[in-house]
């Protein structure tokens, strides 16, 4: 009787979070939506069951990333309180089961209900059929259908060039135990190789960013006289837009984004005045000092565990399991070490998400407020699905945790390749300190392009991630 009101508590407190992980990523989404598509018609019906399965999909790629975190602390609270009863609902098999869960429902979001929604949004409808909902659903059960046997085809042919032998032909057909497994496990990869390509450059990155969320210090610097000269370019702008005629449209939408851009760096400049002598000169430096440790920190840990695949097999992801969830602490400083791999978790996703929108390739996925498509927001949850669900497997790679990957987390075949894992530790390492370097030598690579009167050929992108460089339309920067 006692066990089954502990799962029943544990099931309670586990749709709690759920929920409110769910309602978070609604008020995220409807910030971002295009207002112009909330219409009262068919159009409007299928944009609303889009936006509740994209919410979903958010809100299980938000459980996915506190997956990890939450797994850590469980074990270091039921090593610390093994006996208190208000924890007692917290157990091995609520970890386990909700390990498994985040892995069904992300196969769910990413293999089922994110390409209902896009082919959903994109259907009109066979022709000769009547035009409706029940239309639209055919049309896009059939297109789900056809891309299920492209995909199956596809992992079966890659399946057999890989392992052609008997024993791996006929387990090809078996769809649940092997199909979905090991095409799971070639998402997880991609999703990975997705994270050494984002996470780098997003930790780099992250210096520019809170630079531009922080006040830096007035150092000197006389905020009265550029405040003063922005102005009278804000006052000029104005005249010569107020003189030109309506007929010539190109000038006025040029001159406008430009009065747009001038109004945003007065605003920049108007806050760096009214900031505190605190905020100016110990919150920036702070924050900075504290972002390179962090990443300093992330990078000895994977240069440690390239010794450690070096001269012991059990760091390996895939090697022997631990001791179980609440039988010894993961890390040789105990609760203290434990926060910090949480804190290391969460600033490696953060840096991937910086990164991935960092990168020029999926510079148009950069939402805006109020004017973003449902097709952009469907493929912005698919990518940050992607990087949350590959995130426990890349912290455990990397060595940031020791915390055994479960569920099918753990089967992926590639995590007991012993040189995809050492090279993937060796790739993050290398391209993470050459992207520092990058960062941090800017400003000497410029001077020194200007002496070689090398700056002509635009050889140094530092201009772009300068301060003074125009912000985009929905005001960010988004190239590196």
């Amino acid at each position: 009787m006692g066990s089954l009101n502990r799962e029943n508590t544990a099931r309670q407190i586990c749709f709690l979070i759920f929920a409110i992980l769910y309602i978070v990523s609604y008020f995220i989404i409807t910030r971002y939506k295009r207002k112009s598509d909330e219409q009262e018609d068919e159009d409007a019906i299928v944009n609303r069951i889009s936006l509740f399965l994209s919410t979903f999909t958010l809100a299980v790629s938000a459980g996915a990333v506190l997956l990890l975190p939450f797994s850590i602390i469980s074990n270091e609270i039921l090593l610390s309180f093994p006996q208190n009863y208000y924890i007692q609902w917290l157990n091995g098999s609520l970890i386990h089961g909700l390990w498994n869960l985040a892995s069904l429902f992300s196969n769910l979001c990413l293999f089922v209900l994110m390409p209902f929604a896009f082919f959903f949004l994109e259907s009109e409808g066979f022709a000769g059929l009547k035009k409706g909902i029940r239309a639209r659903i055919l049309e896009t059960l059939v297109m789900l259908i056809l891309l299920a046997l492209l995909i199956l085809g596809i992992v079966w042919v890659a399946s057999a060039l890989i392992d052609n032998d008997a024993a791996s032909m006929e387990s090809l057909y078996d769809l649940w135990e092997f199909y979905l497994p090991y095409l799971y496990s070639c998402i997880s990869l991609m999703g990975c190789l997705l994270l050494l390509l984002c996470t780098p450059v997003g930790l780099s990155r992250m210096f520019t960013v809170m630079g531009q969320l922080l006040v830096k210090p007035t150092i000197l610097e006389d905020l009265d006289e550029q405040i003063y000269i922005i102005t009278l370019e804000e006052e000029a702008l104005q005249r010569r837009l107020s003189g030109l005629p309506s007929s010539v449209e190109y000038n006025v939408t040029e001159l406008e984004q430009e009065l747009e851009n001038v109004k945003i760096l007065k605003k920049k400049l108007e806050r760096r005045k009214k900031a505190s002598a605190w905020e100016r000169n110990l919150v920036y430096p702070a924050v900075m000092v504290l972002l390179l440790i962090e990443t300093s920190i992330s990078v000895l840990l994977v240069a440690c565990n390239i010794l450690c695949l070096l001269v012991d097999e059990t760091a390996m992801p895939k090697g022997t399991r631990g001791p179980g969830i609440g039988n010894a602490s993961l890390s040789a400083f105990g609760f203290v070490g434990a926060a910090l791999e949480i804190i290391l978790i969460f600033y490696l996703m953060v840096s991937s998400v910086v990164g991935f929108y960092s990168l020029r390739v999926f510079g148009n996925f950069i939402p805006k407020k109020d004017d973003t498509t449902m097709t952009k927001i469907i493929g912005n949850c698919v990518s940050i699905l992607v990087l949350s669900s590959a995130l426990p497997v890349m912290s455990r790679t990397l060595g940031i945790t020791r915390f055994d990957l479960l569920g099918d987390f753990g089967r992926f075949n590639w995590l007991g390749n012993f040189y995809i894992v050492l090279s993937y530790n060796l790739l993050f390492a290398i391209v993470t300190t050459l992207c520092l370097v990058r960062k941090f030598t800017s400003a000497v690579r410029e001077e020194l392009f200007k002496a070689l009167g090398l700056h002509k050929l635009h050889l140094s992108d530092t201009p772009r991630d300068s301060d003074t460089a125009k912000p985009s339309a929905n005001g960010h920067q988004k190239a590196l």
